[in-house]
């Protein structure tokens, strides 16, 4: 049925151009031959072929293009009267003869404009004449096209200033009314089109009116160029005018196309004087109009046009702006009762963008936008629609971006109150924002009340929501949202310790409530953040008198214990035990030995009573090992208790390989370069031989469970421990303990039952030469090593 119907179409319009050719021919050899009377006769003939009323506008069009070009010839026959011998007064009545009314007026109008260019009679009076008459025609395809047709003639012959056809002053106002008279007459045409008949679909009927919108709106875009019109006038007769016509045409697609043309086409310093006038015909408009999107425009004009020259932000000012788009808006989203959430969202969207480019001084206003959309969101339920929250997310963000800073946000009372209307998810999309702002920025929160503001934006990420269980996560978005939080929290700092201890446990309260998946992400950048303070406090013993408790090094550490203790309950054992030997190595440079006997004691039943894995074990024993090493401020009672654990633990590792580095790295307790009072070299040796002892009782095993020896890796490891010690003095260690060691190494490696192994050989044999070498550079280690055979 459709593609008949375009067939037919083609037909017709294939006919229409044949006829115009035909007819166009003729006038031709008319015109060539000087012949008014059949010149006329022939262009008459030919647009006939206008009246039809068969063809689709995007058809039409064609048509009229056709007779469009031949009239411009037509025209230039006109102004030569010298050709056709007849005065241009008589040729404009002669034309009135013309026997059907379309060609008439068409033939009238190409007439008028060459009477105007004459200047046989004011401008005025034949534009008045012409826009009267074309009145005849009121079929709206036709009648839009013809009225096209006597713009398009007359828009150069306007009695504008400036122009050739000026006259006396009031001329503008003549050239103004012509074109609104043409205007109005063709809205009404173009809204006729909706109503034109019977049972034909309405979506083609909108498409067809879409088709020929610019017909109308090229009206407008004359009236912007006419110079007559000042401020004044524009605000007096012309905007009314306008305006009046828009709301008084009832039409959605006429309302929503010619508010788009008024902004668009008119200087953005008439939008800003006039802007009471322009936003009170908003709430008039039909409640279908997508007025959002206009005012958005109109918005987005002004806020250019403020940021083009801070020499017109005063006008801004005088004629309150902010208050008017703010009303208006609020007018709009009142009168349109259906006005889905979305379209009120991106109403405020635009005016807190306006508001931040034309006043980013004045947070009030945007506390104010923000406000008004809590009042639109309040009583509903949390927004699922992508399209809404995608614009919630939007009004959110344009503060950060704008002021680059969260402390600016956070000082706005309503921002946290437009994100609880955010469901889970965006919520959390929207914290990931904020977070990536203050990273972005390196923002600093300095005090205990904005961590706390911004912990209750960013909710969503630090605990469990409403029915929102962490299990239904992806594993990659949960890591990668806790490891954004844990990096936030060392963007909290303030010089001032008391305030910096508050932050500390605002931090702390908040984090404590994210469940067992969170701590082991959010618990460690806590801890380093309050060492850090307590590496500024060392030495402070925390006996100043004052109206509160100042914030010391003891008082720290007990809110770490707590802290460190429920990561312990999660279970995170391994990560407990690193962050335990971690504040112990604090207390030990704060000198408090209570505190540091504490952790490592937090530390071994850790140890003991959790950490079951074995490769876990002998990374955590290591870890103790290390740490305990480093410490200077146990007395030797405490001191001689927790290497004797340590040393207890190491021999009790599940593989003997193990065993034995654990035991041979405990001989570092008991000599400790940097302390006179640490250096047991009788405990050095006895660690030695133990893990000697250990080392052969694993050859011996392998033996017997696999029927080789394997390497001979741990022997050459503990010659190493022998070296070391005897480089640094230890008197237990003797030369000729270590000749009795490279013999053991020497045979084992010579022995069938050693599994043979390229690195051990390779460790042996640069051991052996670091030997050499000490013996080869002379002095007093020289003289060590002479006894030594290499």
């Amino acid at each position: 049925m459709i593609s008949n119907i375009a067939e037919d179409e083609d037909k017709w319009l294939a006919e229409g151009i044949a006829g115009i050719q035909h007819n166009a021919f003729y006038m031709h050899r008319s015109l060539d031959s000087n012949n008014l009377r059949e010149a006329l006769k022939y262009s008459a003939q030919m647009l006939s072929e206008l009246r039809t009323s068969r063809l689709s506008p995007h058809k039409y069009y064609e048509l009229y293009m056709r007779a469009f070009d031949e009239l411009r010839k037509l025209e230039i026959f006109f102004k030569d009267e010298s050709k056709h011998g007849c005065s241009i007064i008589d040729l404009y009545e002669l034309v009135q003869h013309a026997g059907n009314i379309l060609p008439r007026l068409y033939l009238l109008c190409t007439v008028g404009s060459v009477y105007i260019k004459s200047k046989e009679a004011p401008a005025k009076d034949v534009l008045k004449d012409l826009v009267e008459m074309c009145r005849g025609v009121q079929h709206p395809i036709r009648g839009l096209f013809l009225r096209s047709y006597l713009s398009q003639v007359s828009r150069d012959k306007l009695p504008d200033i400036g122009s050739d056809y000026e006259g006396d002053a009031d001329t503008v106002m003549d050239a103004v009314e012509f074109v609104l008279q043409n205007f109005t007459e063709m809205n009404k045409l173009w809204v006729r089109m909706q109503h034109q008949g019977p049972g034909r679909a309405k979506e083609k009927q909108e498409k067809e009116r879409s088709e020929l919108r610019d017909l109308v709106g090229k009206n407008l875009h004359v009236l912007s160029q006419i110079e007559g019109i000042d401020l004044e006038m524009y605000k007096d007769t012309v905007l009314p005018r306008v305006l009046e016509q828009v709301v008084n045409c009832k039409d959605e697609l006429a309302q929503y196309y010619l508010m788009d043309c008024i902004i668009q086409v008119f200087p953005d310093e008439y939008h800003l004087q006039t802007l009471e006038t322009l936003l009170g015909a908003c709430p008039q408009l039909q409640p279908t109009v997508d007025i959002k999107t206009v005012l958005s425009q109109l918005m987005e004009r002004l806020s250019n046009y403020a940021a083009s020259s801070a020499e017109v932000l005063p006008d801004f000012l005088q004629v309150e702006a902010f208050a008017k788009l703010s009303s208006a808006i609020g007018k709009v989203i009142e009168a349109q009762v259906d006005m889905p959430v979305v379209g009120a969202i991106t109403l405020y969207v635009s005016l807190l963008t306006f508001t931040l480019r034309v006043h980013p001084d004045r947070l009030d206003y945007v506390d104010q936008v923000l406000g008004a959309c809590v009042k639109k969101l309040c009583g509903k339920p949390k927004l699922e629609d992508s399209k809404a929250t995608k614009q919630i997310v939007a009004l959110l963000s344009a503060p950060l971006e704008k002021y680059n800073d969260i402390v600016t946000a956070l000082t706005l009372s309503n921002y946290p109150r437009v994100m609880d209307h955010l469901d889970n998810g965006t919520n959390k999309i929207m914290a990931m924002v904020i977070i990536q702002s203050i990273m972005k920025n390196s923002t600093c929160i300095s005090t205990a009340d904005k961590v706390e503001a911004l912990f209750e934006l960013i909710k969503g990420l630090i605990k469990d929501l409403d029915g929102f269980p962490v299990d239904e996560l992806d594993e990659e978005d949960f890591k990668d949202e806790q490891n954004s939080v844990a990096r936030l929290i060392h963007m909290f700092y303030n010089d001032d310790p008391e305030e910096m201890l508050k932050i500390i446990c605002t931090v702390k309260k908040h984090i404590m409530t994210g469940g067992s998946r969170r701590l082991p992400f959010t618990v460690p950048p806590l801890i380093f953040s309050a060492l850090r303070l307590v590496r500024r406090l060392q030495g402070q013993e925390g006996d100043v008198v004052g109206e509160e408790e100042p914030a010391t090094p003891k008082k720290i550490f007990q809110l770490l214990n707590q802290t460190i203790e429920a990561l312990s309950f999660v279970p995170s054992p391994e990560l407990a035990l690193r962050l335990y030997l971690q504040c112990a190595e604090a207390a030990n440079d704060c000198d408090l030995e209570p505190v540091a006997y504490e952790f490592f004691t937090q530390a071994f039943i850790l140890y003991e009573e959790e950490i079951a894995d074995s490769k876990a074990q002998v990374t955590a024993i290591h870890l103790i090992i290390g740490t305990l090493q480093r410490m200077n401020v146990f007395g030797v009672e405490n001191r001689d208790t927790l290497t004797h654990k340590a040393t207890g633990y190491s021999a009790k590792l599940l593989k003997k390989p193990d065993q034995c580095r654990a035991v041979y790295a405990c001989s570092h307790l008991f000599w400790v370069d940097d302390q006179d009072g640490i250096k047991d070299g009788e405990r050095v040796m006895l660690c030695l031989k133990r893990a000697l002892r250990i080392a052969n009782a694993a050859q011996q095993m392998a033996t017997v469970a696999r029927g080789s020896s394997g390497p001979v890796t741990l022997f050459v490891e503990i010659l190493n421990k022998y070296i070391y010690f005897f480089e640094k003095g230890n008197s237990q260690v003797t030369s000729s303990a270590i000749q009795g060691l490279i013999e053991l190494i020497t045979s084992e490696m010579q022995s069938e039952s050693t599994t043979p192994d390229p690195s051990s050989d390779a460790f042996f044999a640069s051991t052996m030469r670091y030997i050499q070498f000490q013996k080869q550079k002379g002095g007093a280690m020289g003289e060590k090593y002479d006894s030594i055979k290499a």
